[in-house]
């Protein structure tokens, strides 16, 4: 379904997750015990007498009753016992599973991303109570692809199939292109050749024909909404596909709570002239926005120079604040 052009052999995937057991609080009945404590301040009262005569034999109740034996199931060996559950959005609830990976396993590499956030929603407004959607740029319209600009809710329309829950911002002076296509009424060059001639030949696609970047900057953010939306949402993770990854110095995901705190930063993997990726997922949805720093396009590759771009996101199902 996503051919990959010619690719170099397969990096090595690293996934990481860790995950806590969640906490239940019980309350459980009085003993006989706590039971005989309750009792002894009324006797008190009604024989004192006879309870200063007895003092030893009544300090000796009180103390078993002081010290009485729980019967509460104590953790079998190995377990793990925990504290209330760590509220939802806080950054330390949880480390991710990192999935990334580069030249000729990447679909493979990417199924198992899939796989982590479950099934693809598509593009319908309103929301799922889990699963993922996808992005990959090909049914943009040649008249809001390069050289022109792609408005940054296009991806959150009220109507299928582009109610997909993101939106795509960019500083002052920057703007967003997507790549065009094979036959475009405007003759434009595939594959960002309107910004270099030489980057047809530079970048390859997981998803043909088009590919994404930001113009003019190095940084765009991605922000969530329930899908056809307004409402604010976050997500439990957040992947994409490279073009062109050279260096180990490249690319990097940024991902944010609600509160705009910076839970996590990753680095695409290197993929020398062929395509990476790199996925994040939470145990929970955390994520309210992702910011993606890249390398400005315009200059030809060379070796002070590795540009990259985008093709393919994936995120799991924006679910509201």
């Amino acid at each position: 379904m996503f051919p990959l052009a010619g690719s170099r052999d397969a990096a090595a995937m690293r996934v990481s997750y860790q995950a806590t057991d969640a906490h239940v609080t019980s309350k459980r009945p009085a003993s006989d015990a706590d039971m005989t404590c309750a009792r002894v301040p009324g006797a008190l009262a009604r024989r004192l007498p006879a309870v200063l005569a007895g003092l030893a034999a009544t300090a000796v109740l009180v103390a078993a009753c002081g010290t009485g034996t729980s019967t509460e199931p104590k953790p079998a060996s190995g377990d793990q016992a925990t504290g209330p559950a760590t509220p939802l959005g806080v950054a330390a609830a949880a480390e991710p599973t990192v999935v990334m990976g580069a030249g000729d396993a990447l679909s493979a590499t990417v199924e198992k991303f899939r796989g982590i956030l479950g099934p693809d929603n598509g593009g319908a407004p309103g929301g799922a109570p889990n699963g993922h959607r996808e992005i990959n740029w090909d049914g943009v319209p040649d008249e809001l692809a390069a050289p022109n600009t792609l408005p940054a809710d296009f991806f959150n329309a009220a109507v299928e199939p582009r109610a997909r829950g993101l939106v795509l911002e960019v500083g002052a002076g920057g703007h967003l292109s997507v790549s065009a296509d094979e036959g475009n009424p405007a003759g434009v060059p595939v594959r960002f050749g309107d910004l270099n001639p030489s980057y047809p030949a530079t970048f390859e696609t997981f998803s043909a024909p088009r590919l994404f970047t930001p113009v003019g900057t190095e940084t765009v953010d991605l922000k969530f909404f329930v899908p056809g939306t307004n409402q604010p949402a976050t997500v439990r993770g957040f992947g994409a596909v490279y073009a062109d990854v050279d260096t180990d110095a490249g690319p990097t995901f940024e991902y944010y709570d609600a509160d705009g705190k910076k839970i996590g930063t990753e680095r695409v993997p290197s993929g020398p002239d062929a395509l990476s990726f790199l996925g994040v997922a939470y145990p929970e949805p955390v994520i309210a926005s992702v910011r993606i720093v890249y390398v400005v396009l315009g200059p030809t590759e060379d070796a002070s120079h590795d540009v990259a771009v985008m093709d393919d996101f994936f995120y799991g199902e924006p679910l509201p604040r």
